[in-house]
């Protein structure tokens, strides 16, 4: 059961650089495109990793400000997050 967060977090990274893989994609092919604000969520419920490699990898979004600054700072504050869950971790007054 405490493995849990870590198979979350490997999955949603996966998932997220293959939706930046597919929206790559299907902007060389013109057709329909995944939203950025979708792309975007993704990065802040876990996938800031894959989003990452995602740009890098598929040369995707990388001119646009709000991933190129915007998706280091989710990752950083998501490294923060855990780091403070980690080291402080909420107490039940039970």
């Amino acid at each position: 059961m405490a493995n849990v967060p870590l198979y979350y977090l490997i999955v949603i990274n996966i998932v997220t650089f293959l939706v930046y893989g597919i929206d790559k994609l299907k902007a060389k092919q013109g057709s329909w495109r995944i939203s950025e604000a979708t792309l975007l969520v993704l990065a802040i419920v876990g996938g800031s990793i894959g989003a990452l490699l995602g740009m890098k990898i598929w040369h995707h979004k990388t001119m646009h400000k709000k991933f190129k600054y915007g998706l280091p700072l989710i990752l950083l504050a998501q490294i923060a997050l855990i780091y403070l869950f980690c080291n402080f971790p909420l107490r039940s007054n039970v």
